[in-house]
């Protein structure tokens, strides 16, 4: 199967995953590449973002392609004018090969691709997924532990707002994954994305116990508290769930620490631990994108 846009995570089954995480090694032990030469991205980022779009822009640049950026559309662009998507994306898609998106408007990716005649991808539409933040997740998992299939990946604080884990559990669905959600009342996982992990996983489990999972997880994924989702009445600096010294103390030896990054008060480690002890995955997790978006973007483009 060939993929002409990625806007949605249960668009990644095993196959592409596969595929594509084996492109992925093949590029980490290459040099500078010129399979992308002529083309150009365009990273257009209506919301704030470090890693996916530095990321995103450092693999097409690795590939021998070259990179249009705007990290602040809303402000810099003409949607500032009034300018719709729908109009936007008509302009852009003339001048570039691919477009990376971010936008705060829950299903804008799926608008862009139905509108593009270059591929779309979904770098983050509001709440809703962060398909290529999944592959991230799913080749780190499997760099890692060598597979993804039997392990038991707890997904920890607020499911309800972060984009992150909703794609990470329409992925980790197609696979035979244990899989524990973590979270207060309050920030439980949305309903439509339950109903699709259980129509096609039925190993999933609601908690709100953490130290006891932390003991048994191969994958303790964090998240932060997604503030900027919030109203104001429902914003607070509450984290229910913190990875210390003590916290970690409780997990297997050869459990892993996840985060989709950035983390915040949720992780509480002292610099040296984070460096030394191999249970923190998370830095590495963030040095994996570049290979895994490259696989995607030659995918794309080729």
């Amino acid at each position: 199967m060939t993929l002409k846009h990625l806007v949605d995570a249960r668009q990644l089954d095993p196959t592409i995953v596969t595929e594509l995480c084996h492109r992925a090694e093949f590029y980490r032990g290459q040099g500078p590449l010129n399979e992308l030469q002529g083309k150009k991205l365009g990273t257009w980022f209506h919301q704030r973002s470090t890693r996916t779009r530095w990321s995103f822009e450092s693999a097409m640049l690795r590939l021998g392609g070259s990179v249009i950026s705007e990290p602040n559309a809303e402000a810099n662009s003409s949607t500032g004018k009034g300018e719709s998507l729908e109009d936007s994306i008509h302009m852009i898609d003339d001048y570039v090969d691919c477009i990376v998106m971010r936008h705060p408007q829950w299903g804008s990716a799926e608008i862009a691709a139905a509108e593009s005649d270059v591929p779309v991808i979904n770098a983050g539409d509001g709440a809703n997924q962060h398909p290529t933040q999944a592959l991230v997740d799913a080749y780190t998992m499997l760099l890692e532990f060598g597979h993804i299939g039997t392990l038991h990946v707890a997904i920890v604080g607020d499911l309800a707002n972060g984009r992150a884990p909703r794609s990470l559990c329409y992925l980790l669905s197609q696979y035979k994954v244990k899989l524990t959600l973590v979270s207060p009342p309050d920030w439980r996982m949305k309903d439509d994305v339950k109903e699709f992990m259980r129509s096609h996983h039925p190993q999933v489990e609601e908690t709100t116990e953490f130290k006891d999972v932390v003991r048994e997880a191969d994958v303790i994924y964090m998240l932060r508290n997604q503030q900027e989702y919030k109203t104001e009445e429902g914003r607070s600096d509450e984290v229910p769930y913190v990875i210390d010294t003590g916290t970690l103390s409780l997990a297997k030896k050869d459990a892993r620490i996840m985060h989709p990054l950035p983390h915040c008060k949720e992780i509480q480690l002292p610099r040296d631990v984070e460096k030394n002890d191999r249970r923190i995955a998370y830095e590495r997790q963030a040095k994996n994108a570049p290979y895994i978006r490259m696989a995607l973007l030659a995918h794309l483009l080729k």
